[in-house]
């Protein structure tokens, strides 16, 4: 099948800062937003309920993938948070395995909120993990 024609099946993400990429990630949640809605009623209308859009709110997102040397590139970010405040634009890419982009998503005023590092125990042996959680003010271009 012709990856035109399957859109949907993305491998792996990567996470771009101003243009600098943290690298590559193999889960992605949280790609959501929220419309809340007014409702008003209007006089001498008994039949209609106007619903009007007021704010506009956005999840935070988590990445997760295992280690890999990338990760010093996230820790350096979040270091960055405590000498000032800068709120860089950000992109997301779903992408497959041949490395082709399947979609694309910008990112507004992003900021980390946490990171998780892996759990060395060596009576639990698996893949040493990294989880990213970042928030943002919208989605652009």
């Amino acid at each position: 099948m012709s990856r035109d024609l399957d859109p949907g099946s993305t491998i792996f993400f990567t996470l771009t800062i101003d243009g600098e990429s943290l690298g590559y990630f193999n889960g992605c949640e949280g790609l959501s937003s929220q419309v809340e809605i007014e409702h008003r009623q209007e006089g001498g209308n008994n039949g209609f309920v106007w619903a009007l859009p007021s704010r506009v709110t956005f999840s935070n997102i988590r990445l997760t993938r295992p280690l890999t040397p990338d990760t010093a590139k996230v820790a350096k970010w979040i270091s960055s948070v405590t000498t000032g405040v800068t709120r860089p634009t950000a992109q997301i890419a779903a992408l497959r395995a041949d490395g082709s982009e399947v979609a694309r998503w910008g990112l507004i005023d992003v900021l980390p909120v946490s990171w998780q590092g892996p759990s060395l125990n060596p009576e639990s042996p698996g893949v040493a993990t990294e989880v990213l959680e970042i928030t943002h003010h919208g989605f652009t271009d």
